[in-house]
C-alpha cells in the first residue's frame, strides 16, 4: 500500500535541495535543546536555592539550641536561689500559714506608691 498523494507530495517537496519534514525535523531539535537547557537552568536556580535554605535552617536550629541553653541556665533553681537570697527572699515557712479566723487580723501588704505620668507635649 503507497502513502496517499498529499503525504509524498510533502515528502519530496524541496525548499533549495532540502526536504521540507528535514526542515521540520532540524526545528523541532532545536526546540527540543533550547528546552532541555532552560530547563536545566531552571533546575539549578532551585538547587541553589535549596542550598540557602539549607543553610538557613541549619543557622535557626544552632540559634534554637543556644536559646534552649540560655533559657536553662536561665531557670536553673541555683542560680534563682541565689537571686532570691539577694534580694532578702526567703521561701515561705509552713508556720506562717495564717488561719481563717486570724484573716482580720492580717494587714494588707502596702500598695506602692504612684507616681503620676508626666504628658508629653505634642
Amino acid at each position: 500500500m503507497s502513502p496517499p498523494a498529499a503525504v509524498r507530495r510533502l515528502f519530496d517537496w524541496k525548499i533549495r535541495g532540502v526536504r521540507w519534514i528535514e526542515i521540520i525535523g532540524v526545528v523541532c531539535v532545536a526546540a527540543m535543546l533550547c528546552s532541555v537547557y532552560l530547563v536545566k537552568a531552571g533546575a539549578q536556580r532551585e538547587a541553589t536555592r535549596m542550598a540557602e535554605l539549607e543553610a538557613d535552617i541549619a543557622e535557626d536550629r544552632q540559634r534554637v539550641r543556644l536559646l534552649r541553653a540560655e533559657a536553662a541556665r536561665l531557670e536553673s533553681p541555683a542560680r534563682l536561689d541565689a537571686l532570691s537570697k539577694g534580694l532578702g527572699l526567703a521561701p515561705i515557712d509552713a508556720d506562717q500559714r495564717v488561719q481563717e479566723a486570724e484573716l482580720d487580723e492580717v494587714e494588707p501588704a502596702p500598695e506602692a506608691p504612684t507616681v503620676p505620668v508626666e504628658e508629653t507635649a505634642q
